[in-house]
């Protein structure tokens, strides 16, 4: 199992065991057991999912705190685009951008000015043909981690440079040590992220030896005290910190990546349950006469992130408002720029998470074993053995992790006993329970209907 670091936890002491949680998971990566859930580490991949769906709040992303700047003698702010939708009548990115120093950053970097170089790039080596199509982004980082665990042959499809996020901080770091002199241990550079994805990409970065950045913070932990600054500036307060435009800025939410390679042929998908079906499409060969597919697991692009505080579609509407006073681009790689400077430093690698075991012959052995205990189960995928469908429990059975009795169908059936104990959509033919026909329905009406027109009683709407 691999040693991972992840940003999104789980409080035993919220958890109800619920089983909202193990029917979202993209990578069936949560188990109910003993009234509580517990998250399978090597197969999460940090969608922020299941702290979207916990009604009991017991899913919660870890981000950095604030006082972590006070480590560094030179600290420097990263905001995401999607950040600019979280305020409302915002009409210069400049009151967001100053307000960031006056919280106590020396500088601040825009995302959505790495953004636009990375589109450059990705512009230029669709022009070459060096890639494979359709090309498939690699900015969103549960992207790229559902790809290696569920989609692996789907890897040789994906963008292989840095995302704006990494590159932007490479260039803030540089920026800042020719500025100031001082060593990589004095500068700090954190991004204010709207998902816990993008915080477990620097902790672990998948396709970098070294990661740039060393921290992030949830959107909704800045966002108070920051627009709070911000009511208090006035137009002389402003510095001019914009530098990125349409292209960049538009990366915050579903189709903006794509829309800025000036291609035609090209799809973009968002939320997890149509970045799979995408992806399946993909690796069943139906979409080849693709240049480009941008997915983002969030709804709505990275202004859906679940560390966000303002609704999706509405973030969207105020950032595509914000986007009419800009520029198409404010930034561009030289002409003998060399791409290789944005490249990944090592190939992604597939996830042995869903791996039955390394032998080959073994893993066949299980395999065959896993069909034959889920052609036994009863396919109904309640839930409630604790995994969210009865794949999952013949997976952990043959894993040595859940045993058939979990199943209470299973057990029921072979003990043949009375099924009156179970919950109504799973009993077989209860007499007692009257199933309501439609006919019934229309005759409620018609006597409240009556009733009402006899002066007795109004009906109610």
């Amino acid at each position: 199992m691999e040693n991972i670091y992840h940003s999104v936890r789980l409080d035993d002491e919220k958890c109800q065991g619920c089983t909202n949680c193990i029917k979202r998971c993209p990578t069936q990566a949560i188990r109910v057991r003993g009234k509580k859930a517990y998250i399978i580490s090597d197969r999460c991949i940090d969608c922020g999912e299941c702290i979207r769906v916990c009604p009991h709040h017991a899913k919660y992303a870890v981000s950095g705190h604030f006082n972590e700047i006070l480590k560094y003698k030179y600290r420097i702010a990263l905001p995401a685009p999607s950040l600019y939708g979280q305020f409302n009548n915002l009409d210069n990115v400049d009151y967001v951008l100053t307000g960031l120093k006056k919280m106590g950053f020396d500088d601040v970097v825009e995302v959505s000015k790495g953004a636009e170089f990375i589109s450059d790039a990705t512009r230029k080596m669709l022009e070459t043909g060096v890639l494979k199509k359709p090309v498939i982004s690699s900015a969103c980082p549960a992207v790229l981690r559902l790809i290696r665990t569920r989609f692996p042959n789907l890897i040789g499809n994906i963008l292989p440079l840095f995302t704006p996020m990494d590159f932007t901080a490479k260039l803030a770091r540089e920026q800042a040590k020719q500025k100031t002199g001082l060593p990589d241990e004095d500068i700090g550079v954190f991004f204010i992220s709207p998902c816990p994805a993008k915080q477990t990409a620097i902790k672990n970065p998948l396709c970098y030896d070294e990661q740039q950045l060393n921290g992030a913070f949830a959107i909704k932990d800045i966002y108070p005290v920051l627009l709070q600054t911000m009511d208090k500036l006035q137009p002389d307060d402003l510095e001019p910190l914009n530098d990125s435009g349409i292209i960049g800025v538009g990366w915050a939410s579903s189709g903006g990546e794509a829309a800025g390679l000036l291609k035609e042929r090209y799809l973009a998908a968002d939320g997890i349950e149509n970045v799979i079906n995408v992806l399946e499409e993909l690796e069943d060969e139906k979409l080849n006469d693709l240049d480009f597919i941008e997915l983002n697991c969030c709804t709505g692009g990275c202004v859906g992130g679940v560390l966000t505080v303002e609704n999706p579609y509405v973030a969207k509407a105020r950032i595509q408002r914000l986007r009419k006073f800009m520029p198409v681009s404010c930034n561009a790689l030289p002409d003998k720029f060399h791409l290789d400077a944005l490249s990944w430093t090592k190939e992604l690698q597939p996830s042995p998470a869903m791996k039955l075991a390394d032998n080959v012959l073994k893993a066949m052995r299980l395999m065959t074993e896993l069909k034959e205990i889920e052609q036994s189960l009863p396919g109904l995928d309640c839930g409630i053995c604790g995994a969210p469908s009865c794949r999952a429990l013949a997976d952990d059975i043959v894993r040595g992790y859940a045993s058939k009795e979990d199943c209470v169908f299973s057990s029921l059936r072979a003990k043949g006993g009375d099924d009156s104990w179970m919950p109504a959509p799973f009993r077989g033919g209860d007499k007692h329970t009257k199933v309501p026909q439609e006919d019934d329905y229309a005759h409620d009406f018609e006597r409240a209907f009556l009733k009402g027109q006899d002066g007795d009683e109004t009906p109610k709407e």
